[in-house]
């Protein structure tokens, strides 16, 4: 096997996601081994807009990546997600996505390993996993379904652990939602809408799609916070031997549990109605009378958000049918 890495030619990452996440290399003659642990910060404080709480509430779906080459995307921004990509982020069905890679890998070899993680059954938690690269196979790519969603995920396309010659000491990349392009729903909980035609892979903003609608639709913030992170770190060569390689990461699982709990909370405003017509003109005949109006709440403010106005409003008038 061609060694174009000095001293080693693969690494075995761990994955750490705050969804919130990092990633550790561990060299082993010509192979490394690393370990990957998933921490996610999806809450209510950092997106208050129709936060899931039930049925079902906010959650993860399991991981699902691939280390591979420049021959390969399992997924890229700007293109058309293929069938199985668009199967695990409508419904956290990884089977054909699978096979599609599998077949990546026979063909061009392309790919060289599937790594995966356990489900996140809340916003925010976390999960382990291992993962190998190798130095003609330097680039990770995965994918995390957000639960509920029509079709809306988060993942890391293409990232290079090598630089030059060498592996990366660490890499840290903040993870924002991603809709897939084919399902037109606006809000987490949306029914199945298919999107005909397809629509390409689009990153989801604070103003796009620019519908109040929209569940990540926060117009008054120039970006979204991010939903995770993901941080990879190359493990030193004395640490080798470990029996659980979760010890290794556990002064950087410090640093990102501090920074789940001191999450920013992000203002949500309160949202109204138009006003509903004037209602009829009650009075003595011959006197003034009065009528009202009335809208209604359509979001709850949250997070030090602007208040909702008055729902009502009185004006006076001349009483109807005075003969």
């Amino acid at each position: 096997m061609e060694n174009l890495m000095p001293g080693y030619s693969s690494c075995i990452w761990t994955l750490l996601i705050t969804i919130l996440g990092y990633t550790s290399c561990l060299p082993v003659g010509d192979d490394s081994v690393c370990t990957a642990e998933e921490v996610a910060k999806w809450s209510e404080a950092a997106f208050p807009k129709q936060y899931p709480l039930y049925r079902p509430p906010a959650q993860w779906s399991s991981l699902l990546g691939v280390t591979h080459s420049s021959d390969y995307n399992m997924w890229k921004k700007d293109e058309y997600a293929s069938n199985g990509m668009r199967d695990f982020a409508e419904k956290g069905e990884a089977w054909t996505l699978m096979k599609e890679i599998d077949a990546a890998g026979e063909k061009m070899q392309s790919v060289h390993g599937i790594f995966s993680a356990p489900a996140i059954t809340s916003g925010t938690g976390q999960t382990f996993t291992e993962l190998e690269a190798h130095s003609r196979h330097s680039l990770v790519s995965f994918v995390v379904r957000i639960v509920p969603s029509p079709d809306w995920f988060v993942g890391v396309d293409s990232l290079n652990l090598c630089e030059g010659d060498h592996w990366k000491e660490q890499e840290t990349v903040e993870l924002f939602p991603y809709d897939a392009g084919t399902d037109s729903g606006f809000t987490f909980s949306s029914p199945n809408f298919a999107t005909i035609p397809q629509d390409a892979v689009t990153e989801i903003t604070c103003s796009s799609p620019s519908h109040p609608a929209n569940s990540f639709y926060y117009p008054k913030l120039k970006s979204l916070p991010p939903i995770s992170r993901v941080t990879f770190v190359k493990l030193k060569r004395n640490q080798l031997g470990l029996s659980d390689p979760q010890q290794n990461l556990t002064a950087i699982g410090n640093e990102i549990d501090d920074s789940v709990s001191n999450v920013t909370e992000t203002p949500l405003d309160c949202e109204i109605s138009l006003w509903s017509s004037w209602g009829l003109c009650r009075g003595t005949c011959g006197k003034i009378g009065t009528k009202t109006r009335t809208r209604y709440v359509r979001l709850q403010p949250a997070n030090n958000g602007t208040p909702c106005p008055n729902l009502d409003e009185e004006t006076e008038c001349e009483p109807d049918n005075c003969v």
